[in-house]
């Protein structure tokens, strides 16, 4: 990979060990789609242009997820703890945008404790810190390739040569919660994602493990090893070519369609009407 980011690079397919920011910047000259890009062109391709064109802010609540991926991977961004009662105060509001500034995460003692404490339940579980071993796999790894007319990127939490680990904190893990969690955040879409690329450059082999590590956020910090079953997995490839095709579409014609865009009638939820059948 060559170039700055503020000059297209010249990208080969393969695997880069890259920064989450280069990675998120999308080196890619004119685009590549991402697992996170076909999820929304599932929902509603307007949604996704828009979001491709207005980049969305920066969520702090998006970094206690993060400085958990650092500690229980071992790699990631630097931990910054702040040790103040307040963070409301203009000394530490400076303090704290200093730090994302420069691409650290600032943290409550309280937070990265859990985290730390979170680390240990994984540690000492056993199939999740089997697939964690030290030296086993790699961590935060991105892949570019080719599909036909449009490129794809994806970023690896775990890599080994037999499977793909993905950590994902949550606020339950009991097995219901998890199945629509599944649906509704695209788990299916990325895994299968992810999987067609580590595939097609020849990273593991058709059919190798894609386990989804699951972890409560908060104590007793349960967590659980999961596979999707083929169902799932079917249905994550057919909505990964109807984003595909959603996409093609969207960039040849310049036609990025909504929910709905003609006059509609709507009814109430099925459930509702069972009601009063």
């Amino acid at each position: 990979m060559t170039g700055t980011t503020d000059e297209p690079a010249e990208v080969e397919p393969g695997l880069y060990d890259i920064d989450a920011e280069l990675y998120h910047q999308d080196p890619i000259p004119g685009g590549s789609l991402s697992a996170s890009g076909a999820k929304l062109l599932v929902d509603c391709p307007a949604r996704f242009k828009y979001q491709l064109d207005n980049p969305q802010p920066y969520k702090p609540e998006f970094e206690f997820g993060t400085a958990a991926h650092t500690v229980v991977l071992g790699d990631g961004p630097e931990l910054v703890v702040v040790d103040e009662d307040r963070w409301d105060t203009n000394e530490i509001k400076a303090r704290v945008a200093a730090i994302r500034e420069a691409g650290g995460v600032p943290l409550k003692p309280e937070a990265y404790q859990r985290i730390c404490d979170m680390a240990d339940v994984i540690a000492n579980h056993a199939e999740a810190s089997e697939i964690l071993t030290p030296g086993s796999g790699v961590a935060e790894q991105s892949i570019f390739w080719p599909d036909g007319p449009l490129w794809w990127r994806s970023r690896f939490d775990w890599l080994r040569s037999d499977l793909i680990g993905d950590y994902k904190t949550t606020r339950s893990v009991h097995p219901d919660y998890l199945s629509k969690a599944v649906h509704e955040l695209g788990y299916h879409i990325q895994e299968h994602i992810y999987r067609r690329g580590a595939v097609e450059l020849g990273l593991l082999p058709e059919g190798a493990a894609f386990k989804f590590l699951f972890q409560e956020k908060q104590p007793p910090y349960l967590v659980t090893v999961a596979e999707l079953d083929p169902v799932a997995r079917h249905v994550g490839g057919y909505l990964t070519q109807l984003a595909v095709g959603h996409y093609l579409y969207g960039r040849e014609t310049g036609h990025w369609p909504a929910y709905v865009e003609t006059s509609t009638v709507l009814s109430l939820p099925p459930y509702i009407e069972r009601q009063y059948a």
